[in-house]
């Protein structure tokens, strides 16, 4: 920009989806009540979750419900699907974070197969991952398994922190849009967290801002069909700056949802995040939106 020129406008297609308050900036966003609520809230969730934590130290079986169907659904439940009988059929499988385990899915594994979702399953990756197109591969050939299960040749994926990171990589670089119908990501540092320079082993190392991994992700991408939704919050405490939640790719379909005062470990289980979740998964994203190519652009 040449000195003394106007800024240009930022395009439609730029514009975050906010939700569950307004913003705040400084000393004054921190003293909001619902950044008050949301610090208290991320505390319980995370004594629960620490007690939780062993229960979820293996992948669960996929277990199809036959009771979940959005046919034997309460009305309000099936209106959900009304525009797509098939949506709820389709496979959802939910990718947990950095030094963590399915559990921390607990809340929106049920409440996903409430609304009629018939088959939720989700998938433990080990703990000793070193690299994000390792982790990425082993969700590719997890993903294949399930398809065979269930008969469906698509599934949807929803990420927390890292696992959606490892479920983007699939997607962008390893064919994944083949098979994954949607991606969600929860907390997912998409530029990378500052927070990444305090550990030096190989797999933080990949979510330091520009690293190696992150510029590959940045690179062309015109063939990926596959829509992605990143749910990010301005109290995440892990992705730091919080707007490194946000994916913006040229090149993708993408839709950024920011939403106040909830706290990393507190967005696989927050209302407000599991309601998004459920509504995008169906195909009837609560906030009024519009594409134009290459991205979605949020009224």
């Amino acid at each position: 920009m040449q000195a003394g020129s106007a800024p240009q406008p930022r395009p439609a297609w730029h514009t975050t989806t906010r939700v569950d308050g307004i913003p705040g900036s400084g000393l004054r966003a921190l003293c909001r009540p619902t950044t008050l609520t949301g610090g208290l809230s991320e505390l319980a969730w995370v004594g629960a979750h620490l007690l939780m934590y062993p229960l979820g130290t293996r992948t669960p079986a996929l277990r199809p419900d036959p009771r979940n169907r959005p046919g034997q659904q309460a009305p309000a439940a099936r209106a959900l699907f009304a525009a797509d009988p098939l949506a709820a059929h389709i496979p959802v499988l939910l990718v947990h974070g950095l030094v963590d385990n399915h559990s921390v899915f607990s809340v929106m594994q049920r409440s996903l197969r409430r609304r009629g979702f018939a088959h939720v399953c989700a998938w433990n990756y080990s703990p000793l991952l070193a690299d994000v197109a390792r982790g990425a591969a082993e969700l590719g050939a997890h993903i294949e398994r399930i398809c065979q299960q269930t008969g469906h040749d698509r599934v949807h994926v929803v990420g927390h922190s890292l696992g959606g990171l490892i479920a983007r990589y699939h997607v962008q670089r390893q064919g994944g849009d083949a098979r994954v119908e949607s991606l969600v990501t929860l907390g997912t540092p998409h530029e990378g967290s500052l927070l990444a320079h305090v550990l030096p082993t190989p797999l933080i190392r990949q979510l330091r801002p520009g690293s190696p991994m992150l510029r590959e992700l940045a690179e062309p991408a015109p063939t990926i069909r596959t829509p992605i939704t990143a749910i990010y919050s301005d109290l995440d405490q892990v992705v730091l700056p919080t707007r490194s939640g946000r994916c913006d790719h040229p090149d993708l379909a993408v839709r950024n949802v920011l939403v106040h005062g909830i706290g990393h470990l507190s967005l696989p289980r927050h209302r407000v995040v599991v309601d998004e979740v459920a509504a995008t998964l169906a195909g009837h994203p609560r906030t009024a939106s519009s594409r134009v190519p290459g991205h979605t652009a949020v009224a």
